[in-house]
């Protein structure tokens, strides 16, 4: 092991972010190898915020408890500097914290669920300090002062920020975030019990150690653009470049193993969320509703999406006996949020069917939303593709016709629409 006096420059720092890592196996079982390389280089990073101009929050979670995401944050507040832990604090308090400081804090939140979990009521400053303050020069506008003596001031929220909580966070703070979903151990996992009377001096000795040779490196960052990962761009990359400058800094074998973690904890996190219920429902339309299909009544977009297993839409509300389903209303409300080729919002509009024009909505009004917003459609088969079309009169489609007039349905036919299988 390096010495603790080693001079700063000598530092190597690939074996000083294997020690780190090390560390952290010591005490942490993580769900992925991936998720080892992460959190050393988070750890590194914090030290490095006079250089940087964007942070990467670090969220470990998990959907129940005893699954160890206290204790990483626990050896990550060993590691990185001026670290203060809290269960709760307010918006105000956070920013003057992070102002009153001499130099940049790292904030660690424990039982972040208590923030913003379903009884939490929204916390919408906090939000606001952890969605602006992964930015440098980030700064809010308060009050301070003593009675009536108040003057406006701002204060900067740019700072190192991990969490650790039940279920999920926010979505504006999850697309910031590297994201470790923690599990409860396996029989055949095991670690170290941490002792902090003991193993917190062996972390705050690897923390100096990494101050030392981020001290080292801290033009080298400050310039450093590093290479994304093919496909790695918008805000994943912006979360990532801080974590990939420090790999490259150290060199060895981080910088690839630095690469692998970021496009398979990307993968992980886009594959675990869930998308908001306006490009879910562009989703189902363009998948199960539409098929093809260049034009739609909205009853009969209603009934394909109430019958649809494994779905939110006859059941909006999650509110037990008063719970609804969607409606023509709830469904013009939400495609309304997007906008048609011409850059107006989506509405419905009057379709021919038979001798009535009911309203409903055009394939054309929704391209543009669906290229933008929906994840590339799965690969089915032309008869998988059509299962879901609503059917009418003995299995004529309402998406296949050679004639206008004919191939959508009458007026009095809509409400008895039925699904083909």
């Amino acid at each position: 092991m390096t010495s603790t006096n080693q001079p700063a420059a000598s530092i190597d720092g690939a074996a000083l972010l294997d020690e780190v890592e090390a560390f952290h196996r010591r005490f942490n079982v993580f769900p992925t190898e991936h998720a080892y390389v992460a959190v050393a280089l988070w750890d590194a990073h914090a030290h490095l915020m006079d250089a940087l101009d964007g942070t990467a929050r670090l969220a470990f979670l998990s959907p129940e408890p005893g699954s160890g995401k206290s204790r990483a944050l626990e050896i990550v507040e060993t590691l990185t500097p001026r670290a203060a832990t809290t269960v709760n604090a307010s918006a105000n308090a956070l920013f003057r914290f992070v102002s009153a400081e001499e130099s940049t804090p790292t904030l660690l939140f424990d039982e972040i669920d208590t923030v913003f979990g379903p009884k939490a009521g929204g916390n919408e400053e906090v939000r606001g300090f952890l969605n602006s303050g992964y930015r440098r020069g980030a700064k809010s506008l308060r009050c301070v002062g003593d009675g009536s003596d108040q003057k406006a001031g701002f204060f900067p929220s740019f700072c190192a920020v991990a969490m650790a909580g039940l279920g999920s966070l926010p979505d504006t703070i999850l697309t910031r975030s590297v994201i470790i979903r923690m599990r409860k151990k396996a029989p055949n996992e095991k670690c170290e019990p941490y002792r902090r009377r003991v193993h917190e001096k062996q972390g705050h000795a690897l923390r100096d150690r990494l101050a030392e040779w981020t001290a080292t490196i801290h033009e080298q960052i400050a310039e450093a653009w590093p290479e994304m990962p093919e496909g790695v761009t918008d805000r994943p990359a912006d979360v990532w470049e801080p974590l990939l400058a420090v790999a490259d800094a150290a060199g060895g074998h981080w910088p690839e193993r630095a690469r692998a973690a970021c496009v398979a904890l990307i993968k992980a996190a886009q594959e675990g969320d869930e998308a908001s219920l306006g490009v879910r429902l562009l989703t189902d339309l363009r998948d199960k509703v539409f098929c093809g299909a260049d034009r739609m009544p909205t009853a009969a977009i209603l009934e394909v999406l109430l019958g649809l297993d494994d779905a939110p839409w006859a059941d909006l509300s999650d509110d037990g006996p008063n719970s609804k389903p969607l409606t023509a209303r709830g469904l013009s409300k939400l495609l309304s949020q997007y906008v048609r080729p011409d850059n107006t919002p989506i509405r419905p509009r009057g379709i021919r069917v038979g001798s009535g024009t009911p309203k409903g909505y055009y394939a054309e009004d929704l391209t543009d939303a669906w290229a933008r917003y929906c994840p590339p459609p799965p690969e089915k088969s032309a008869t998988a593709a059509t299962a879901a079309t609503p059917q009418v009169n003995g299995g004529e489609s309402v998406a296949e016709s050679p004639s206008e007039s004919r191939h959508m349905l009458a007026e009095t036919d809509t409400r008895q629409l039925r699904i083909a299988g």
